[in-house]
């Protein structure tokens, strides 16, 4: 999919029912350029203050599912509304983000739009917010819930030790021991160890 940007009858089709007012609310208020992308492996989404007389950009990948793509937009203002009250003196996902993405959490939250396994993820982790909602194992797991089937694919998690399996690019991995939070996996062609997370999706593969 393109880019495009996203006027609200378009954007939609993107959040849950309920969300628009207050998803616009921010978006007028902050004069943001809300632009719905591709899917893109290493973000979710993403923010970029305003220059040279631009308005702030916010993008997120048009794949997520309706809840996960708002969450996603809710982390990325939040970044914006933390650039505007600090600029560049904070870290970019300390204290003063987590007060402010936290904060908004709640206010979407009493807007009752998500379904209560969502908002038990929520309560789990919202005094103690990863730098990214994908870094959240619990609420990733959740939010998969409401991804459309994908015929095939499987999270490294669910893939036995020992067990092959092939990335989207086409690599075959064998799955290894799990270190801390990440499995130590080999790439066959080469026998260099990569550590993947464990809700990395993957497809089942044979070696050679």
């Amino acid at each position: 999919m393109p880019k495009k940007e996203a006027p609200l009858e378009y954007l939609n089709h993107f959040i849950p029912e309920g969300a628009s007012q207050l998803v616009m609310d921010y978006l007028h208020q902050y004069k943001v350029h809300l632009t719905v992308t591709r899917e893109r492996k290493t973000v979710l989404g993403d923010y970029r203050n305003a220059v040279d007389g631009k308005n702030h950009r916010i993008s997120v990948n048009g794949n997520l599912n309706k809840y996960a793509f708002l969450i996603t937009l809710i982390h990325e203002l939040a970044h914006l509304i933390t650039f505007m009250h600090y600029g560049n003196k904070v870290k970019s996902h300390g204290k003063e983000w987590k007060f402010i993405y936290a904060k908004m959490l709640e206010d979407f939250l009493k807007l009752n739009i998500f379904p209560q396994d969502i908002i038990v993820a929520f309560r789990q982790t919202i005094h103690d917010l990863p730098a990214s909602s994908c870094a959240d194992e619990g609420l990733t797991r959740v939010l998969r819930n409401y991804d459309e089937p994908s015929e095939g694919l499987m999270l490294i998690e669910q893939v036995n030790e020992g067990d092959f399996f092939e990335t989207e690019d086409n690599r075959v991995f064998r799955k290894g021991k799990r270190l801390r939070k990440r499995f130590e996996c080999i790439e066959i062609a080469t026998k260099r160890v990569y550590l993947f997370s464990p809700l990395y999706e993957v497809r089942a593969a044979k070696a050679g």
